[in-house]
């Protein structure tokens, strides 16, 4: 049984961050891939069907936004200089097996964080949101980077441990188990179900 406290849908949105071809592309290629988008894509379901609100975050660059990355950047240079991950690839679309619906919110960020070039707190804020249920790939890039701004900015946080993934396993162990506790409740996708049913 969990000791997490219990969801209200009302204020609660689920974030789908990083949900994207060329992303997805990172992790190892076996049934876990799969795996993971049938388990994100349950949760999905089960925040909708209480009425829950269902937040998208993609990476995807301009033109004009690559020409701003400083070359001191060590995550993003290389993206600017190789011009990849453009804003209209289709690889940077979010996966269509979790496509978004009319009344989701979607923004597309520069950087890892979901919060820190996007106006997504704002979005989240006009729709009265205090709580985020976290998904994403990686969990050492979007994940941690989000957790730390979302937590800083008072929200009540979960992070699903069966929706988020990284490349590096003990990186991810490392995140889940002594970083991210420290800032929120760590469930699953399982667990996420008994919650919004329990309030």
């Amino acid at each position: 049984m969990s000791t997490a406290p219990a969801l209200d849908p009302t204020h609660t949105a689920l974030l789908v961050m990083d949900y994207q071809p060329a992303i997805l592309a990172v992790l190892p290629e076996d049934g876990d891939r799969k795996a993971l988008l049938d388990r994100v894509a349950g949760a999905i379901a089960d925040v909708r069907a209480y009425g829950g609100t269902i937040a998208y975050v993609r990476v995807g660059f301009t033109e004009a936004d690559w020409d701003a990355v400083p070359a001191v950047n060590k995550s993003f240079a290389p993206l600017a200089q190789h011009r990849v991950m453009h804003h209209e690839d289709p690889a940077t679309a979010i996966h269509e097996r979790l496509a978004p619906q009319d009344g989701d919110i979607t923004v597309r960020k520069i950087r890892y964080g979901g919060m820190s070039t996007t106006d997504l707190d704002q979005q989240l804020r006009e729709r009265g949101i205090t709580t985020l249920v976290v998904s994403g790939i990686s969990t050492s890039g979007v994940v941690l980077s989000t957790v730390i701004d979302a937590a800083d900015l008072d929200y009540r946080l979960y992070v699903l441990s069966d929706g988020v993934a990284d490349p590096d396993t003990e990186v991810h162990n490392v995140l889940l188990h002594k970083v991210f506790p420290s800032r929120a409740h760590i469930i699953d996708t399982a667990e996420l179900h008994a919650l919004l049913q329990a309030d």
